[in-house]
């Protein structure tokens, strides 16, 4: 097949991504109003014999300080044939194209998976004194082409950061946990949740807990438990402005790409979330909870109500996003995976975040500022 590669524009790129099975939720157009400090175009892969598009790409371009190049950067992107023969005729106009409009560096989230493990191995794992990390096990299943890929970008001089190398800004998870809902009852991805999800879900129905869904005006109530789990997990919370953007930006291209829940008890929200919607995928994208109301487990409740609902959309996957690689107990980030393990579902592994230098020197130096950051 021969490619073309050119610029298009937001309503092709859109009908591109609404014509497949699902995308990843950073590769909408609509992601670049929400990123809005980044500037953003729209590439397209075009077959020349059909003139059909048979690929397509956000990037989202950051400008040096002080100078007029840029790191170009596509986020789980772009969205093309990964598995394809020949990934050189998709990936060289794309550089060419990129180094045409400034930038010295590329950064790129290939959306394929490597490996998964079910539940019930990382338990094992888990119980296991020989297990540090989900790698220490035999994984459930395997992507051989994976490996091709990884092989083929090496060799066209790719570089992959140890823990995404030099990301000028949101590195995305290498980890992530799904559940999958494809050719499943609701039945068989209840009874698959742990002992203690099934009760935590019982518990907060018997205390009376509901799950609502809020809008636009709810955002501020939102960011109000937001930044109460910020002071708890100690990280640095996102502006009221951003989830404001995101809602706007997204719901304007599809009014079903956001939603935002809570889960509340006589009358006071205790915990909250957003979710996001790209074709048959679902992620649980934010969460949010206050220090209070703990014992009537309104997260659990909070996550059933999404699942189901995500069910309900059709969703061939539920994606609870990331997770850490560590099923060490003593690991700060171990409740996450605990939490999210109790679904049944399955924790996967990208092929990662992977980098292309344009300008070696200012690649380098990027790295240099970024480390010291």
């Amino acid at each position: 097949m021969s490619l073309t590669l050119r610029t298009i524009s937001r309503e092709q790129h859109l009908a591109y991504i609404q014509s497949l099975p699902s995308a990843s939720h950073m590769q909408v157009p609509a992601w670049a109003d929400v990123k809005a400090e980044w500037r953003s175009e729209s590439l397209g892969w075009f077959d020349e014999r059909t003139g059909d598009m048979v690929g397509a790409g956000l990037v989202l371009y950051r400008q040096l300080p002080k100078i007029k190049r840029y790191l170009a950067y596509l986020p789980e992107g772009p969205v093309l044939n990964w598995f394809s023969p020949n990934l050189e005729e998709w990936l060289q106009p794309m550089l060419a194209h990129l180094k045409h409009q400034g930038a010295f560096s590329v950064k790129m989230g290939p959306p394929v998976i490597i490996r998964r493990w079910n539940a019930e191995t990382i338990k094992k794992g888990i119980q296991s004194p020989d297990v540090k990390r989900l790698r220490d096990m035999e994984a459930d299943f395997i992507e051989p082409r994976a490996f091709e890929v990884a092989d083929k970008l090496r060799r066209m001089g790719w570089q992959q950061g140890e823990d995404g190398g030099a990301g000028f800004g949101d590195v995305q998870p290498r980890y992530i946990f799904q559940v999958p809902l494809a050719n499943r009852s609701l039945e068989e991805v209840h009874k698959q949740f742990n002992q203690l999800w099934r009760r935590n879900i019982k518990k907060a129905e018997k205390a009376g807990v509901e799950v609502v869904q809020g809008g636009y005006q709810d955002l501020e109530e939102w960011q109000r438990l937001y930044e109460i789990t910020a002071v708890r997990d100690h990280f640095r919370p996102r502006p009221l402005s951003y989830f404001q953007r995101m809602w706007t930006a997204l719901n304007t291209e599809d009014p079903n790409r956001m939603r935002l829940y809570f889960a509340r008890h006589n009358g006071v929200n205790l915990s909250a979330a957003t979710m996001l919607i790209v074709g048959g995928h679902v992620w649980y994208s934010y969460g949010a909870s206050d220090n209070i109301g703990r014992e009537v487990r309104p997260s659990n409740a909070m996550q059933w109500r999404m699942l189901r609902d995500a069910y309900a959309l059709g969703a061939t996957v539920y994606d609870l996003r990331g997770i850490s690689d560590s099923l060490d107990e003593t690991d700060h980030l171990f409740g996450l995976i605990q939490f999210k393990v109790g679904t049944g579902g399955q924790a996967a592994e990208y092929l990662g975040e992977w980098d292309f230098p344009l300008n070696k020197l200012l690649h380098k130096a990027l790295d240099i500022y970024m480390s010291r950051r």
